[in-house]
């Protein structure tokens, strides 16, 4: 098949079959199509678009390149992915609970990148635990216990792995079939029947407006009914970030308590709220799942999966109960609050970018990053408080990047006369 023809096709905004995108992706994934063509095709696919069945036949080439994980003999397979944000901390709590509610949880995370958290990089906060298991543990673990959770394969979805390099540098990340396939692409691979997908909006999130994430999670949706697959997408709001606490040890922490059943509310609401999707997505009835979903954080069962989880995974299984043993950096700077009123404004974006500044994320992939430190927020939007008070809490290690960290959180607080307007946490749902 001749690729300039391709490109060309793509370029006068005409569809591609199945075949001509396995020619493509297949190609390149294997180095028989070089990046220069690569490059022009995603830019014509970026300035073009593609439709419903194109994105679906892309996002199944790019899943078949490699390995697909055999989830059959397991039973009630859920999966869950969110696209980013800040405070983000939902696959700590909602993935013991939808073990405790009798679905089988068999997942691949990432790593934080920029200014979002990555699991991986939260449950590496527990000593001893590890993301690499051979695949007949993490089946073995995930039929025994309904959790197990490891790093990404470089066999699962190559195609992406190459493609998101080469979008990168090509000015193409910032296109919706592009980013629905590469998302899906992984979801697909990864085999679970339900995939329930948490798309964030606002200043935190990759999707800024709610326009864009419904048509991110419309896109998504489609894609995994097309492959058959049970997927469900919620959107939430992403100004400020989720919780009280950003950065590794303190959001597992954070979500410790979520698990004790005494997290903060929107976390809670949000990790009830897609349990209830995951749930209702195998038939049950919404308001019978919501009570199961909120008494697992209640009766101890989630915490007891979360605890099995982690020693099966080699972690140090006495901090799920004395969390007076994580690495918390003993370093502390308060950012006050300028005047009297309202909080009405903790920009997300800049809270992430805080925890960066202070060695707590990654600009690279591969850095070390200190799980320790982090930024609590002590008031959230909508509460009052009075000039002097502390809105948020720094913790550093020996001040590194905490000039810049203080003056990101002080440039994103906004305090107001009168009582702002609470925005809703859940934005909307696409089934």
């Amino acid at each position: 098949m001749n690729v300039p023809d391709l490109i060309r096709k793509k370029r006068d905004g005409e569809p591609h079959s199945r075949a001509e995108l396995e020619a493509l992706i297949l190609g390149y994934t294997r180095g028989d199509v070089p990046d220069y063509q690569i490059s022009a095709w995603l830019m014509a696919v970026y300035l073009k678009g593609m439709t419903p069945q194109e994105t679906a036949d892309l996002t199944m080439v790019m899943a078949e390149s490699g390995d697909l994980m055999d989830l059959g003999d397991l039973p009630r397979t859920v999966d869950k992915h969110s696209t980013g944000g800040v405070g983000d901390k939902t696959s700590l709590i909602l993935t013991p609970m939808l073990a405790a509610l009798g679905l089988t949880v068999a997942k691949m995370s990432g790593r934080g990148l920029a200014h979002t958290g990555g699991t991986i990089d939260k449950l590496e906060s527990i000593p001893g635990w590890t993301s690499e298991l051979e695949e007949a543990q993490f089946i073995a673990q995930a039929r025994d216990i309904g959790l197990s959770l490891v790093g990404q394969s470089k066999d699962l979805a190559p195609a992406d792995g190459k493609l998101y390099a080469l979008r990168d540098v090509t000015a193409t990340v910032d296109c919706l079939p592009l980013i629905a396939s590469s998302i899906m692409s992984k979801k697909l691979a990864s085999g679970a029947h339900t995939v329930v997908l948490d798309v964030k909006v606002g200043a935190g999130a990759f999707m800024r407006t709610l326009d864009d994430g419904r048509g991110l999670a419309r896109a998504m949706v489609d894609i995994g009914t097309r492959a058959g697959r049970q997927v469900r997408a919620v959107l939430t709001d992403m100004d400020t970030p989720l919780g009280h606490m950003a950065g590794n040890s303190l959001e597992v922490l954070e979500a410790l308590a979520t698990l004790r059943g005494h997290g903060p509310h929107d976390l809670t609401e949000l990790c009830v709220a897609l349990a209830v999707e995951a749930l209702a997505a195998q038939g049950e009835d919404a308001a019978q799942a919501e009570a199961r979903a909120r008494t697992t954080l209640h009766d101890g069962s989630a915490l007891a999966k979360f605890r099995a989880f982690v020693d099966a995974q080699g972690g140090d299984a006495t901090y799920v109960d004395d969390v007076s043993k994580f690495d918390v950096a003993p370093g502390r700077a308060d950012v006050t609050a300028p005047t009297s009123g309202f909080v009405d404004r903790i920009d997300a974006l800049s809270v992430g970018r805080a925890v960066l500044a202070l060695g707590g994320g990654r600009e690279r992939k591969g850095e070390a990053i200190d799980h320790g430190v982090g930024v609590e927020l002590v008031k959230k939007p909508g509460e009052a408080v009075q000039a002097g008070e502390v809105v948020m809490r720094v913790y550093h290690r020996d001040e590194r990047g905490l000039h810049t960290a203080t003056a990101l959180l002080a440039d994103g607080l906004s305090i107001r006369a009168q009582a702002p307007t609470p925005d809703p946490l859940i934005l909307d749902h696409v089934n």
